[in-house]
């Protein structure tokens, strides 16, 4: 999953805002720092927003040269596609069908503390109704 960022050479330094997420700003002095910049800047906000319950806008795509793919981490990704895979599910119910305890269920939402191993996805794509695909890019 990624956002895009928009960068502009604005008096010598390159400007970093996303389009999609109002609060994230950043700049660099070269383009590669600004881009480094921008993904710190986007999954620090990113994973703070999203512990404090706000949804994670969906990302859009554009085209253009002033336009870059900026991917969120992994864990981040993953949180967040727990839960919106729940879909109204509780916590608890998820916990119990993959027999964890709710504690270690609410850690797979958390971004902080999410570190599932391949096995634990696989059982939770399974009690959720999901194909699980991992890919590298």
């Amino acid at each position: 999953m990624h956002y895009f960022a928009k960068i502009s050479n604005e008096d010598g330094e390159f400007l970093v805002t996303f389009p999609d997420i109002d609060n994230v700003i950043t700049y660099g002095d070269t383009l590669k720092e600004a881009l480094i910049n921008a993904e710190e800047a986007l999954n620090g906000v990113l994973e703070s927003d999203f512990e404090r319950g706000f949804s994670l806008p969906q990302p859009r795509e554009f085209k253009g040269g002033n336009y870059y793919p900026i991917a969120i981490l992994p864990h981040l990704e993953i949180a967040y596609t727990l839960r919106k895979m729940r879909k109204g599910r509780s916590q608890s119910e998820i916990a119990e069908a993959l027999g964890i305890s709710y504690q270690a269920y609410q850690k797979l939402e958390n971004p902080r503390k999410c570190n599932p191993t391949i096995k634990t996805l696989e059982k939770i794509s399974s009690v959720l109704g999901k194909k699980l695909e991992v890919r590298f890019s």
